[in-house]
């Protein structure tokens, strides 16, 4: 399953479904289909050792990822601002004291996990994480997005009306493309009334982002009720009672997507990551490999430059030229997994060399002029025009080696306007005048290193 067909899922899960709906048959395989994927990804031989290493958070992920589609379940991360009671709402859904509740802000420091004790048969697992506002903040709500990112769905916890700083956070989250719920904690402190008319306000401001029925309304820790009892003898004595968590709607909310969509949340999810890390990957090593054609074409220059200024013989040092830009194609092509035999390197340098000559026939023309001119001048004005020479062997190795990297990175071929477009693009992107001047710089350089 492609990307796009994991986002279509995805839509629909979200956008609300007509009154009158006929359900389609859901494939059975789609877990097994994006496990085989996170496998063959995990797998991948082609993938540099130098990028799994860059991307190493990345693919341990994955596997985290992997194992859980292995195991069914489906992660629900409980996120908000802090003081909204996400840790009394976790622990609330799962019965039991798992999350850390403080009074203070910034109780919740790091991402724990808990197995949802009501439907361990489910694999409903809840992901506690930092507040969005907490007093070292970037650290803390970066984890917070990041858990979100991996979990199938998250329950984002208020209790009252939004702030600015949260409705930023619900659309951030509704970016990474996960189902959203709303539980309005706190509720006890409302009237029914009232809580009804805020949930409605709830309701109209997360329009979009959130479906109408997942916005909820929970009391995770509701205070304390006064009693007032009356003895025997007629006298009042006020005591609190404790009151049980009110998240009955929320855990059957949750309970049902886990029910209807878990697994295939959970595949969505895991393709939806797998991809865009396929997309990293794919970055870096396209990085990677033009880090080591940079340096491959540096070297030929540097070589042609030196070559052509130290050749006595006039013209025939640019023919010895034209043998090592053969050379570097041939290395440039086992740089980007094509490789070429040195028959067909030297027919690509001849069309490239051909567009070049069509586009820069004076700059050509000067070249073989300088490589006369060489042999039959004396002194410093050899080592002058040696150098000049040299120079345009280099700035012509330049555009040979990017001309042949374009036509390797599309997959050899030139594409649909043909190598005149892509050739003259390459000469456009290029600054001559600065690649001349170091070239002449470089090789005067090393010219004097041996005369010296």
């Amino acid at each position: 399953m492609n990307r796009d067909e994991l986002w279509l899922r995805l839509r629909r899960w979200i956008t609300p479904a007509p009154a009158i709906v006929t359900p389609a048959p859901r494939p059975s395989n789609d877990s097994t289909r994006v496990a085989d994927s996170l496998r063959a990804l995990l797998d991948d031989p082609t993938i540099p050792v130098s990028v799994r290493s860059e991307l190493a958070v990345d693919f341990s992920r994955i596997e985290n990822m992997l194992d859980k589609l292995e195991r069914g379940e489906l992660h629900v991360a409980v996120f908000g601002r802090v003081s909204t009671g996400k840790s009394a709402l976790g622990n609330a859904l799962l019965g039991r004291e798992a999350f850390t509740v403080g009074v203070l802000h910034g109780t919740t420091i790091d991402a724990e996990h808990a197995t949802l004790d009501e439907a361990q048969h489910d694999g409903l697992v809840l992901i506690d994480t930092p507040g969005i506002n907490e007093l070292d903040g970037e650290t803390r709500e970066r984890l917070a997005f990041e858990v979100a990112e991996v979990s199938d769905l998250v329950v984002f916890v208020c209790d009252g009306d939004l702030t600015r700083e949260e409705l930023d956070a619900l659309k951030i989250l509704a970016a990474t493309q996960r189902p959203l719920l709303l539980a309005l904690n706190k509720a006890d402190r409302y009237g029914q009334d009232e809580r009804e008319s805020l949930l409605q306000h709830l309701r109209l401001r997360v329009a979009g982002l959130i479906r109408t029925e997942d916005v909820l309304a929970v009391a995770a820790r509701p205070a304390p009720q006064r009693v007032v009892e009356v003895d025997a003898r007629g006298h009042e004595q006020t005591r609190e009672q404790l009151r049980a968590p009110d998240v009955a709607a929320l855990r059957e909310r949750l309970l049902a997507i886990a029910a209807r969509e878990g697994k295939t949340l959970s595949a969505i999810n895991a393709g939806l990551y797998a991809g865009r890390l396929t997309d990293q990957v794919s970055t870096r090593i396209a990085q990677t490999r033009q880090a080591v054609a940079a340096k491959l074409i540096r070297h030929y220059c540097l070589a042609k430059g030196v070559a052509v200024a130290l050749n006595p013989i006039p013209v025939a040092d640019l023919l010895a030229a034209a043998g090592l830009d053969a050379a570097m194609v041939v290395q440039l092509s086992r740089v980007y997994g094509l490789p070429l035999t040195r028959a067909e390197s030297g027919r690509l340098v001849a069309v490239i060399s051909a567009q070049l000559a069509a586009l820069m026939g004076a700059i050509w023309g000067m070249q073989l002029v300088a490589s006369a001119l060489k042999g039959m001048s004396a002194g410093l004005s050899v080592v002058v025009t040696a150098a000049a020479q040299g120079a345009l062997g280099w700035y012509a190795t330049v555009l040979i080696g990017r001309a042949a990297e374009r036509y390797l990175i599309a997959g050899k071929s030139w594409g649909e306007q043909g190598a005149k477009r892509a050739v003259s693009e390459v000469v456009a992107a290029l600054d001559r005048d600065s690649i001349l001047r170091e070239a002449r710089e470089e090789i005067l350089r090393r010219l004097k290193m041996r005369s010296a």
